[in-house]
This record gives structure tokens, C-alpha cells and sequence, in this order.
């Protein structure tokens, strides 16, 4: 299973990725045990120390570590760490608080993720506010789910499937078996810790986070499966909502339910991620065909001729790779390049090559501020730990196949990438689910959450942040017009100033409003920074 990351992501430059698709599938749906973990405090826990210490020398960002109870209903048990992180405000004076971040995923590690998007914040919000992110439980450089002996082991065990998705029989049944012995694995190397690593976990350690930087209500910033951590959050523990920023939103229902006939589709077709990356990869072709190979180099002169070529150009890919450059791996990247719109010129360009009949260089991406450890270990079993943990899934391998040839009549190449997205959860161990929440998503909160959703998004559709404005109890959308994965690092002036409104004095937007982006296709700014996020899977993120 992949959840893919954002470009620029440490997961993004390490890890391969997969998509969504849609189809109903004839396959039994695993939805384990009925165990909603009720809302409410946990048992009366000390708030953990956080002894704050410069990162390294010469960084401008401060590291402790948390410990707090692997179980919250049993706190006197086992332990765990976690990695935090923290840049103080930069306004002498003026400081109102603490702004949790967490960069999406299930997987993304704060520490590294936040010192790299940080210039992303407003200025204001910066100014105001210390910025914290951490590696959630499970995850990086906290106690992390780690199923194998050596990096080694784990580069071995990446490397006997296919890139990407697989792509015919042999693949399939490579890409299958390899996530079943992953499964395995997993459960014998720490099956304690497989069954605490739940989005309803880690809302609890936000509460011991909160509490552990003395404020007396948690302000939140969240982005892609960040959405639903901070919609968990605020339904555990409703009177602690001081302001939340819930950017590219996931379905709480659609993540943690199926029924009916969506029963039978993975997490991501229920969440239309196909289709939503369909549409953006329409848009990318279409703007580069209306512009001269100057400023998008796999322009063919017109959008009708580009995407000709492109769909050429993959069938090629399926019958012969550029090198390494599969079909199933050129799709990913693809679809993680349409994250981030300063992203689509090296897309074209790479595109443009594979045409030529070469190999591209991968992606370079600048290297972020120093941090204690910038390349944490982020194998699939971190991010499918959470994912499986939260939501049903086909427990079927066929039934992943079935999703890519329904959803690749509606949704193309990026179909089949989404279809595949969430296979590492069919053969997940069973008491993983025993903690999750599902619901309810409508308790009132103390105050109005913000929610920000992009019209072309591919990893969590437009449909998304509707979703949730309906099922929170008190909410705003802020619609932000224009292309990529988080208004965050597809930048709008506009969303900014709102969202430090918002978070500074608690002042929304007006019902109806809508935004646009800052930057449009194909200029010439440069990417930078990157998140992780996003929709959800084993191999990378969506948020």
C-alpha cells in the first residue's frame, strides 16, 4: 500500500508510489473489531517535561522528547517517546501561544517536515505563535514501528516489488506477497506497539503535548490526513478547541466507514482520489499545450496533442521502461509532481525526456535547515500502521486489480496508481484496528475550526472539505481556487491572511469565500520546501 508523499519530502525523495482507483470489487471487506474508542478524557495522566534544547548548533529550532503511555486507558503500563520540535515566535512580545503542525502522512515526521515548510506559515502567524510538530507514534524518530533488522533488510525487502504499482500478473503477485511478508513481520517484531498506533492515539499525545506547553487550549494547523487527526482531536476533547486549521481535507466518514456498495473499494476510490487526479493531470496537459516547449517542455503545440502524446508515451512505458523508469514508476511520479505547482516544469521536463528516449535525472530539491536527524528511517510499515489502523479495506489482494480496471475508465493512468494505493492493508494484522475512533464527527467545539479546501487537488478532492464542513459540528470552508495538494505550499496571499485572522484573533472568512493562488502553471519560481501527506497508503503518504 503507498500513500504518496509530497515532492520535496524526504519520504518523497526515498520512497516509490501508488494511487487510487475506483470500482466496486466482489472481494469480503476486513472492517474489524466494532471498538470506537469513546470521546472524553483518558485517565488523569501527568503532563510529560519537555526539556527544550537547540537541535544542533546553529539551528534556530529547539528538540525535546516526550514520553507519554503506549496505552492512554492504561497509563501506568509501557512508555513511548516522542521526537518534538519547536520554533519559537519571532515577535519579542507578542506571543499568544503554541501552533501544533502535523505535515500529513499517517507517516509524516514533524521534525523534519516543519523546519522545511516553515517559511510556508504566514508571517504573522510566525511572529506570533511558537510552531511545534512532532513525530507521531510509530513514526520516525520517535518509537517507531521499525519490522526489519537492518536498513539493509528493509532496502532488500523494497526492492522484490514492482516501483510504483505493479503492472500484470507477476507484479501482482510480487507486490501482494511482499506486503503479506511485511505483515508478518510486523506483527512478530513489536505487536504491542501495532496495536497503539491509531489516529485516536496520537490525538491523545496532542492532548499531553498541549497540556505539556501550558496552554489552556490547542491551536492547530493540519494538512492533508492532518485533517483527520485534528477532526479525531476535536471530537475527543471538543472544549480544548481554541482554533484549528484543517488544510486539504479527508472524509471522516469515508476514512473510517464502508458500506453499501463502497464497501468493496479501498479508502481511496471511496474518497474519489482517482478522479481528483485525473482532473489536475487533464489541467497540467492542457496548460502545457497552450504554451511553447520554452516554458513546458513536453508541450505538443496544442492540449489536445499533449495529451496524445502523453497517452502514448505511457503505453510505451508499459510494453518498454526507460531503465528504471517503469510504467507503474513514471505514474507516481507523475501524480506526486502535480502536488505542488512549481513542481509541473520539472515534471514536463522528465516527461519530456522519457519521450526522447533517455533517462531523466530524479528530482533535486534543496536540503532543509539543520535538524537532529533529516533522513529518519520512514519505511511503508509506519504509515500503513496508522492507515490500516483506522480504515477498512479490502483483505482481498485480487480485489486491488478489480479497483484499477473500474477505476481506469473514469480516471486513466492516475486510476490505476490510486487503485493500488491501499493494498498493504489486506493482509494487515487484525489487532491493529482494536483502537481506532470512528465517529461521532459532530460534537461541538468550544470554538469554529477552519477548513481550507483546493479546487484541483490530487490526493484529497475539493468533495473532501465539503464533507467535513458538513460533519463537524461548527465550521467555515474557505474555498482556495487553483491546483495542487495544500493551499500551504501552493501559496494564496489571500488564504494567508485569513488563516492569521483566523488563528491570531479568531475572526473566519465570510460564508462563500474563495481564494486564488498566488502562482500560476509553469512560471518560472522555483520549487521549494516540500510536505508529507497526504490520502493514505503504505509506501508514501498523502498528505
Amino acid at each position: 500500500m503507498h500513500i504518496p508523499p509530497i515532492p520535496g519530502s524526504p519520504a518523497g525523495r526515498r520512497r516509490q508510489t501508488a494511487a487510487l482507483a475506483a470500482a466496486v470489487i466482489c472481494s469480503t471487506v476486513f472492517t474489524g473489531p466494532d471498538l470506537a474508542v469513546a470521546g472524553g478524557p483518558s485517565p488523569s495522566v501527568p503532563a510529560p517535561k519537555l526539556d527544550w534544547k537547540p537541535c544542533i548548533q546553529g539551528s534556530p529550532f529547539d528538540c525535546a522528547t516526550a514520553k507519554v503511555p503506549l496505552d492512554h486507558l492504561n497509563p501506568g503500563g509501557r512508555t513511548i517517546e516522542l521526537a518534538v520540535i519547536k520554533r519559537k515566535a519571532t515577535g519579542p512580545g507578542r506571543r499568544i501561544g503554541t501552533l501544533f503542525f502535523n505535515p500529513g502522512g499517517p507517516g509524516g515526521p514533524g521534525t523534519v517536515q516543519m523546519p522545511q515548510n516553515y517559511e510556508f506559515f504566514p508571517r504573522e502567524v510566525r511572529e506570533r505563535f511558537d510552531i511545534v510538530s512532532w513525530d507521531p507514534r510509530g513514526i520516525g524518530s520517535s518509537t517507531a514501528m521499525n519490522c526489519f533488522a537492518n536498513r539493509e533488510e528493509a532496502d532488500a525487502w523494497a526492492a522484490s516489488k514492482p516501483a510504483g504499482f505493479p503492472v500484470g500478473e507477476r507484479e501482482r503477485t510480487a507486490y501482494a506477497a511482499a506486503y503479506k511478508d511485511l505483515a508478518r513481520r510486523c506483527e512478530q517484531r513489536d505487536p504491542e506497539l501495532l496495536r497503539h498506533v491509531s489516529t485516536a492515539d496520537t490525538a491523545r499525545d496532542l492532548e499531553q503535548l498541549r497540556q505539556a506547553v501550558g496552554d489552556e487550549q490547542l491551536s492547530y494547523f493540519g494538512i492533508s490526513y492532518g485533517t483527520f487527526l485534528g477532526a479525531t482531536y476535536a471530537n475527543l476533547f471538543p472544549d480544548k478547541v481554541r482554533a484549528m486549521v484543517f488544510d486539504s481535507n479527508v472524509d471522516p466518514q469515508v476514512w473510517t466507514h464502508a458500506s453499501g456498495d463502497d464497501s468493496r473499494l479501498p479508502t481511496f476510490l471511496r474518497m474519489g482520489a482517482d478522479r481528483g487526479a485525473a482532473a489536475v493531470l487533464d489541467k497540467f496537459l492542457a496548460h502545457c499545450g497552450s504554451i511553447t516547449t520554452a516554458r513546458c517542455a513536453f508541450s505538443a503545440g496544442s492540449p489536445k496533442a499533449t495529451r496524445e502524446k502523453f497517452d502514448q508515451l505511457m503505453q510505451r512505458l508499459r510494453k518498454q521502461p526507460a531503465g528504471a523508469w517503469t510504467y507503474g514508476r513514471t505514474v507516481g511520479d507523475v501524480v506526486n509532481s502535480l502536488y505542488q505547482v512549481q513542481g509541473w516544469t520539472g515534471l514536463a521536463g522528465r516527461l519530456q525526456t522519457l519521450w526522447q528516449g533517455r533517462v531523466p535525472e530524479p528530482a533535486v530539491f534543496p536540503p532543509g535547515p539543520p535538524v537532529p536527524n533529516p533522513n529518519p528511517y520512514l519505511g511503508d510499515e509506519q504509515a500503513g500502521a496508522v492507515f490500516c489502523s483506522d480504515s477498512p479495506n479490502p483483505r482481498d489482494p485480487a480485489a486491488y486489480h478489480a479497483a484499477e480496471e473500474a477505476s481506469a475508465p473514469r480516471a486513466g493512468d492516475a486510476g490505476r496508481f490510486w487503485a493500488w494505493a491501499a493494498e498493504g492493508c489486506a493482509a494487515w494484522p487484525a489487532a491493529a484496528m482494536a483502537n481506532r475512533y470512528r465517529g461521532p464527527w459532530n460534537k461541538p467545539t468550544a470554538h469554529p475550526i477552519l477548513l481550507v479546501g483546493t479546487t484541483y487537488d490530487p490526493a484529497t478532492p475539493y468533495s473532501g472539505a465539503q464533507a467535513m464542513a458538513r460533519e463537524l459540528a461548527n465550521a467555515r470552508l474557505l474555498t482556495n481556487s487553483g491546483y495542487g495538494h495544500t493551499a500551504l505550499v501552493n501559496p494564496s496571499s489571500c488564504v494567508n491572511e485569513h488563516e492569521s485572522r483566523y488563528l491570531i484573533d479568531g475572526t473566519l472568512p465570510p460564508a462563500g469565500t474563495t481564494c486564488q493562488q498566488d502562482t500560476p502553471p509553469f512560471s518560472a519560481t522555483k520549487p521549494r520546501g516540500g510536505v508529507g501527506t497526504g490520502g493514505g497508503g503504505m509506501a508514501d503518504r498523502v498528505s
